[in-house]
């Protein structure tokens, strides 16, 4: 039976089914968003890994993004970014499918808006989901941004023999650190901290996204969105942040030069507050909160205008 795309009947296209819709609008939302500021991205790395006693990138972020202009060109500041857009494609297509799975479970009626605490709720899920999935993919995107950086003691290629890629670090990594395990090293603070980020960011831009909204009107403008990305992006994250840092230290926890040997989550933080204090926890924010609002906002644009576009305007509403 041929599907229609009047409203008015109950079929719809496939692409027109807010979850397939999402999934969509979602990849292409991770791609535009994470390419935008790969820089600061892997700055905000870098930052969170040098360990204490290590000075090759304790500098402000200007000269900190020279240096990586002078020791690796452009190609430094786009290192680990392909592999990040491999991850964070299906990583933020699954968020966005999940999220409205799992707002049918939280709905007072079928499609009626969820309140904040809903939003919250079904966003940690949502959040939970998608890491889950694409773990592993975020574990070698962290080592291959660190491996070209200059940190002395750190095992480097040759000069000019090339780099490991994404596969051969995944199958080096499963070989000779613990097996799948291994692809999944630093997962319960990763999971701790996305949750809440993930549910925050749901709820904050839902409400941000009201008061950018012209009076009289259903939707905010282009800018309205923009700024609603970046207030509900550096709210979340900035809540969050410590676990982020956790989750870098425990990707690298066993690679050669880096200097850490954590037990678990508990002696990672005793082991931080001792030796770098609460500043250690916070290790990247500066960076992280520059690239955190053009992120957000550029990722919830460029979902909202192609869920439009799969959906159609008219019938698209919001999440």
């Amino acid at each position: 039976m041929a599907l229609s795309a009047d409203p008015g009947k109950g079929d719809q296209s496939f692409f027109a089914q807010p979850v397939v819709a999402s999934f969509v609008a979602g990849g292409v939302a991770g791609a535009v968003s994470r390419t935008v500021v790969s820089p600061l991205e892997r700055l905000k790395i870098l930052f969170q890994v040098q360990s204490v006693g290590r000075n090759e990138y304790k500098m402000s972020v200007p000269k900190a993004l020279a240096k990586m202009w002078r020791d690796e060109g452009w190609r430094g500041f786009m290192a680990g970014n392909g592999t990040n857009c491999i991850r964070i494609v299906p990583y933020s297509a699954v968020q966005f499918s999940a999220y409205n799975v799992y707002k049918r479970f939280f709905e007072d009626t079928p499609g009626s808006a969820l309140g904040p605490y809903q939003r919250l709720l079904c966003g940690g899920l949502a959040g939970i989901t998608s890491v889950t999935f694409t773990y592993p993919l975020d574990i070698v995107r962290t080592r291959l941004s660190i491996q070209s950086a200059s940190f002395s003691g750190l095992d480097k290629a040759e000069p000019g023999k090339k780099l490991p890629g994404m596969w051969q670090v995944l199958v080096t990594m499963y070989k000779n650190e613990g097996g799948f395990f291994a692809l999944y090293r630093g997962i319960v603070p990763t999971v701790a901290g996305v949750a809440p980020y993930v549910g925050l960011n749901f709820m904050v831009y839902e409400i941000a996204r009201t008061q950018f909204t012209p009076e009289g009107q259903k939707d905010p403008g282009a800018i309205g969105k923009l700024g609603a990305g970046a207030v509900s992006g550096a709210v979340a994250q900035t809540c969050t942040y410590p676990f982020d840092v956790l989750r870098r230290r425990f990707q690298i926890n066993t690679m050669s030069g880096m200097g850490y040997q954590y037990a678990g989550i508990g002696d990672a933080i005793r082991t931080i507050f001792k030796t770098e204090g609460l500043r250690g926890l916070y290790k990247g924010l500066v960076p992280n909160l520059l690239k955190v609002a053009p992120s957000m906002a550029s990722s919830w644009l460029s979902f909202e205008l192609t869920r439009d576009f799969v959906m159609g305007k008219e019938r698209s509403g919001f999440l």
